[in-house]
């Protein structure tokens, strides 16, 4: 497997450094560049063409190009504007969905959100990076969960509602799960995974794709209206 080019951004040096020496000793990984500010980000970015960004969602920034707070998100925008080869993980301390969300607003390929308690589990990081690298897309469980939670207290069920074992199965297409894993999650056969995904996405009015963007934009377009 061919090492992937990393620019990782994190405003305290402790953290960026521990992150980056996890990242290359995974041996999958090469840090090209490891910087402190959203200005610097998208400079490295725009140089090195990295195949993904690793970005902390706050840190210093030029008020013209980011908004405050939103320094990481606004950045992982720009790159991907300008370079949809470039894939981006957000990292965050922020469970509530409102970041999630900005995020994904223009799209789901290439972009993951993860809480920044996955640096300490080295493969769910990587198995991010690996997913927006081809293309796909990531959104943190917890997160996932804190919007499952939000829609289960609304008065009035949505249009279109999902069945207790289709949000199951949308729950573990947040992980990134293809339909084998999410069988072999819920202890169900592929076919049954197969139907259940068809039935989300002819609810959500998406069209029928293996494509991993398209089983997140499931999981944002149920949860988005929440």
């Amino acid at each position: 497997m061919a090492e992937l080019r990393v620019v990782l951004a994190e405003d305290h040096y402790l953290v960026r450094e521990g992150t980056r020496r996890l990242l290359e000793a995974s041996g999958e990984i090469g840090v090209v560049a490891a910087v402190g500010t959203a200005d610097e980000l998208l400079d490295a970015a725009q140089r090195l063409r990295p195949d993904v960004v690793v970005t902390d969602i706050r840190m210093p920034g030029s008020a013209e190009l980011v908004r405050p707070g939103m320094e990481g998100i606004d950045a992982a925008h720009r790159i991907r504007a300008s370079s949809r080869d470039i894939g981006v993980v957000v990292l965050s301390q922020f469970s509530d969905a409102m970041f999630a969300l900005d995020l994904f607003r223009d799209g789901t390929e290439g972009r993951a959100y993860l809480l920044k308690d996955r640096v300490g589990d080295i493969d769910e990081l990587l198995g991010a990076i690996r997913s927006v690298a081809g293309g796909g897309s990531v959104i943190d469980p917890k997160v996932v969960e804190g919007l499952l939670a939000k829609r289960g207290v609304r008065d009035t069920p949505p249009p279109a509602e999902l069945t207790p074992r289709e949000l199951d199965v949308l729950r573990e297409m947040a992980h990134g799960l293809s339909n084998g894993g999410i069988a072999r999650a819920l202890h169900l056969s592929v076919s049954a995974i197969e139907k259940h995904v068809n039935s989300i996405f002819m609810k959500l009015a998406l069209e029928n794709s293996p494509d991993t963007h398209r089983r997140v934009a499931a999981v944002i377009a149920y949860l988005g209206s929440a």
